[in-house]
């Protein structure tokens, strides 16, 4: 092994390298003039980072409010602080509030999601989380600066605006309730609460507005409001649809209830609000309150004027609340509901919420309410919402049979009396009275009368206007497909015509469903209008025969816009009505043995009832007054 030696030539390069370069070091030395200079920039570097956090605290530190971005002061300086305290008394409090930003507090459940904005405290996002617009973006009730929520108050002689002052968030645990407060600070145990408690699976979200040891602060004397307005987004493929059904209802004076005009711009003042609710077709926004509101100034704007132009709002809401003050503040619970326009959820509440949706009034919503909303949710549990509307239709169908039997014997029973009508016909010819006064006669004789065979259908109306109002308002229809269709709760669509094109009352499209039920309806109008029509067309008997054509035409024009699934309904009710017409007809009537019904009633004496005689008697009256009238 080679033992190691002292290098001296490596000591010496060592030691000429480091003189070297503490040659350079002295060299490049700085200046007198370099090195203050240079201390002059770490000295203003220094006191711009000092500035700046300065700035930040005095932010984090300030309820920054409008009125001291309008004077552009700063709330650390002793002029500012003077002019701002002129500006908000005891709620210029600056008790060190981090909170004096435009940040928002989040709280969110499974089926909700809500951002709450530190200026103001209220409400300034709020998202379903299990919905999704026509073009399938999530729907949001509340987003981008739609929404407004104000409480108005009066402290010492000064006006005040919750939506212009900054609140300080505090979130907890409610047991699985999240609890979000609100507070905006007079002083550290002076304060407006915001509390928000969101429970799971509820859109329903807890409420309330209190103050705290304002006593000598808040003018009770001075009129307090809530100001609350919205601009309700458009959520579906049609606007002017979902405008067709987005309205301002609201509860007052106990259980009374009402709604603003959809069409223009309407208000009404009522007294003793208890809720109201800003509905969008299918969703709503919601304000209830367990002590009524003294006074509420309700109003509605509709922003669709012009379809292809205004397509991003439909109605712009708003609500004026005068609130009533006690032991000198505020106390009121309340609640926020932001979701589903749903039958079945707003039962739960058992707060006349169902008031809110457009059922029917009077018998068409007690249909609704407890024959075809139950029905209809049984089905669709176990079938797809297309076959569920069949098998529905099906099953009204056999429960209306008997009416329908009725209506039908009616009419053969008028048909087999034609050759009779059309002999008294030629017998009093240019006689009409004589000629309606035999018919009259006769029918009351045979047990057969036109009228018969009205109240049938007369009966049916109660169930089809019911179900004319709940398909499109079903939501458990929106977005289910079926055939063609792509959502059962708006129109379906085989063609579109180009853009910029469209048919008055009929659109920019062509729907198939309405199209097929037009044409079941034509070919059951045929069939039952054109047996019976020639009988009644008797003198002073309106002619019905247009209906033959009208209504049709009524279904293709104005179904092209409505629901595919109430189009499917009639579609497939009409072809229904067809195969038992036919069946009843052709199986279980049998006219020769009706024929002989009537001959059998005919022999035996006809007692009139009172109606019946005193319509003979007027008749007859008006027949001996014409008669006399003839020989003068």
């Amino acid at each position: 092994m080679e033992n190691s030696k002292f290098d001296l030539n490596s000591i010496i390069g060592f030691l000429l390298i480091g003189g070297i370069l503490i040659w350079m070091l002295y060299l490049n030395k700085p200046s007198e003039e370099e090195l203050a200079l240079e201390e002059a920039k770490i000295e203003a570097k220094a006191q711009a980072e000092a500035k700046a956090e300065a700035d930040k605290k005095t932010e984090q530190t300030t309820t920054l409010t409008a009125a001291t971005e309008e004077m552009k002061v700063s709330p650390t300086d002793s002029l500012g602080m003077i002019a701002l305290n002129n500006k908000l008394g005891s709620f210029s409090y600056s008790g060190g509030l981090p909170s004096a930003t435009d940040a928002t507090t989040v709280i969110e459940n499974d089926v909700l999601y809500l951002e709450v904005s530190n200026k103001g405290g209220y409400v300034t996002e709020a998202r379903l989380k299990q919905f999704n617009t026509y073009d399938s973006i999530p729907v949001y009730l509340i987003k981008d600066g739609n929404a407004s929520f104000n409480l108005k108050f009066t402290s010492e002689n000064r006006t005040l605006n919750t939506k212009d002052l900054y609140f300080e968030p505090a979130l907890s645990q409610n047991g699985q309730n999240q609890v979000l407060t609100m507070r905006l600070k007079a002083a550290a145990d002076k304060f407006i609460e915001y509390r928000y408690e969101l429970i799971p699976g509820e859109y329903m979200t807890n409420f309330g507005v209190r103050s705290e040891g304002l006593n000598g602060t808040l003018d009770t004397s001075q009129p307090m409001e809530i100001d609350w307005q919205l601009k309700g987004y458009r959520h579906a493929k049609s606007i002017s649809y979902e405008n067709r059904y987005s309205r301002l209802t609201y509860e007052y004076e106990g259980s009374k209830h009402s709604k603003l005009d959809p069409t223009g711009e309407d208000e009404e003042t009522e007294k003793d609000v208890s809720w109201m609710n800003f509905r969008q077709h299918f969703f709503s926004t919601m304000l209830l309150t367990d002590e009524p509101f003294k006074e509420v100034k309700l109003t509605s704007v509709d922003l669709v004027e012009d379809e292809e132009i205004d397509t991003v709002f439909t109605k712009h809401y708003g609500a004026k609340m005068l609130l009533a003050p006690k032991s000198g503040g505020l106390a009121y619970d309340m609640n926020m509901y932001y979701g589903p326009t749903d039958y079945e959820i707003f039962k739960e509440y058992d707060r006349n919420l169902d008031e809110a949706m457009p059922l029917g009034w009077g018998i068409f919503g007690i249909i609704n309410k407890y024959f075809i909303i139950p029905l209809y949710g049984f089905l669709s549990k176990y079938l797809s919402a297309g076959i569920a509307i069949i098998v529905m239709t099906v099953l009204i169908k056999l429960l209306l049979s008997f009416v329908q039997y009725k209506q039908y014997l009616a009419q053969a029973k008028m048909k087999v009396l034609k050759p009779e009508i059309d002999a008294i016909k030629e017998k009093f010819e240019g006689n009409k009275m004589k000629i309606q006064q035999e018919t009259m006669k006769l029918q009351n004789i045979a047990g057969a009368s036109p009228l018969k065979g009205c109240l049938p259908a007369i009966l049916q109306i109660p169930v089809f206007y019911a179900l004319f109002t709940f398909f499109p308002t079903a939501i458990a229809l929106r977005q289910k497909s079926f055939l063609w269709a792509d959502d059962l709760s708006s129109y379906d669509t085989i063609y579109e015509f180009p853009s910029g094109f469209s048919i008055p009352f009929y659109g920019d499209h062509v729907s198939l469903f309405p199209i097929l039920a037009s044409v079941a309806i034509f070919f059951y109008m045929t069939m039952t209008m054109g047996q019976s029509m020639q009988a009644q067309q008797q003198p002073g008997m309106p002619n019905m025969k247009f209906l033959m054509y009208l209504s049709p035409l009524f279904m293709l024009v104005f179904f092209n816009n409505y629901a595919s699934g109430l189009s499917l309904y009639y579609l497939v009710s009409n072809l229904i009505t067809i195969g038992l017409m036919l069946v009843i007809k052709n199986v279980i009537l049998d006219e020769d043995k009706i024929k002989a019904q009537i001959n059998v009633k005919k022999a035996k004496p006809k007692k009139q009832n009172k109606f019946q005689k005193k319509m003979a008697d007027m008749m007859e009256q008006a027949e001996q007054q014409k008669n006399a009238g003839k020989k003068k």
